[in-house]
């Protein structure tokens, strides 16, 4: 029996990001066999980079890219890695975007909506309980539809505003109580052709039960499963 493809996944570096090193960190292999799966090799890429490597997936990381000057994300989609983003995610390529990753997606026109200030006006800090829309999509193969899953928030501009004819198919993740007023509780929307998504919540923070829960593993391994899963099958 072979053994399983080794996987390259790229994590962004954007100006004042500050959790790359987490989602870095979440990718390699733990030794534990909950989330064995995580046995990803991380490699950096520069934000002034215009090209990528030779990549399985793309992680885009929280944080507070360019400061959040103009809007959260709207000077980050400007950036020359971007618009390698932009490439890889047009031929296919699994493309997962966390808080401020999702809104530079959204800035991006990778992803439909826009992230607004939170109806509260305070940044909010929390573990917030989810429930999964759909199990079909590359991100949530480890979840079940009605599944709900506990993971942090920790954003001020998180209130999703989704687009008119957003299709609700694109709703992935939706909160049971609802953080920042977000329209119909979304939290996490995908593109039509499945292979981009974006959520506020930080998956990479819920990882251990010793932070309070390990249901964002299920949705990093996911997405490890399913870049194993096309390299597989181009073999």
């Amino acid at each position: 029996m072979l053994p399983p493809p080794a996987l390259t996944r790229a994590v962004l570096q954007l100006l004042a990001l500050h959790a790359e090193l987490d989602v870095g960190h979440e990718l390699e292999p733990l030794g534990r066999d909950r989330i064995a799966a995580l046995d990803a090799e991380a490699v950096s890429v520069w934000h002034e980079e215009h090209e990528f490597p030779d990549l399985d997936a793309v992680v885009l990381p929280g944080g507070f890219s360019y400061g959040d000057y103009l809007r959260c994300g709207a000077i980050a989609r400007f950036s020359p890695v971007t618009a390698a983003v932009r490439e890889f995610a047009a031929v296919g390529g699994l493309v997962l975007g966390i808080c401020n990753g999702f809104q530079i997606l959204c800035e991006a026109g990778l992803l439909p909506g826009a992230l607004l200030r939170n109806e509260s006006l305070r940044f909010v800090c929390r573990d917030v309980p989810v429930t999964v829309e759909r199990d079909d999509l590359p991100f949530t193969t480890r979840c079940t539809a009605g599944q709900q899953l506990v993971l942090p928030v920790k954003h001020g501009d998180g209130r999703y505003l989704p687009p008119p004819d957003l299709d609700h198919t694109q709703v992935v993740l939706r909160y049971v109580e609802n953080p920042n007023g977000s329209v119909d509780g979304i939290a996490g929307v995908c593109n039509e052709a499945g292979n981009v998504m974006g959520l506020m919540p930080h998956p990479e923070h819920a990882v251990d039960p010793l932070l309070g829960s390990d249901d964002g593993a299920l949705l990093l391994a996911s997405l490890v499963d399913a870049a194993r899963d096309r390299v597989l099958a181009a073999i």
